[in-house]
């Protein structure tokens, strides 16, 4: 039987608890103001998704600073503090091993848009539109 890569496989319900365990302390953090970075002061991040390895030692956190802020500078500004958000989630989530969390951005929105922009089109609506020659105009 062939293996197929770790990445395409579906994940365990015990990653998407920890992924979601390490999403709120996340947040949590965040929310707080625990950590004393200019850059993630100035702005609103959010964390909508966390994803955990099979072995829970690594979590990956999409993000996504609201309004108009710059989302490489505030992944940059998360890295710099990744050693105490390490910490401060080990606090919070009680596990064997602290994961090691390292941080993307999350492009589930600009993508949603796009597929958005692409469905109101005018040649998607011309091609998805009922045609009158269909119609029966009854018996």
């Amino acid at each position: 039987m062939r293996r197929t890569p770790s990445s395409t496989k579906t994940p365990s319900q015990r990653q998407l608890r920890v992924g979601e365990l390490v999403r709120h302390a996340l947040a949590e953090i965040l929310v707080r103001g625990e950590v004393m970075d200019p850059d993630i002061e100035a702005m609103t991040i959010t964390i909508p998704e966390v994803r955990m390895s099979p072995d829970l030692r690594l979590a990956t956190a999409y993000v996504m600073p609201l309004g108009n802020a710059d989302a490489t500078k505030a992944v940059a500004a998360l890295d710099r503090n990744r050693k105490f958000l390490r910490g401060a989630v080990a606090k919070r989530v009680n596990l064997q091993f602290s994961p090691d969390v390292r941080f993307r951005v999350d492009e589930t929105f600009e993508k949603g848009s796009r597929i958005d922009a692409l469905l109101r089109s005018p040649a998607v609506r011309r091609d998805i539109a009922p045609d009158p020659a269909d119609e029966t105009g009854g018996d």
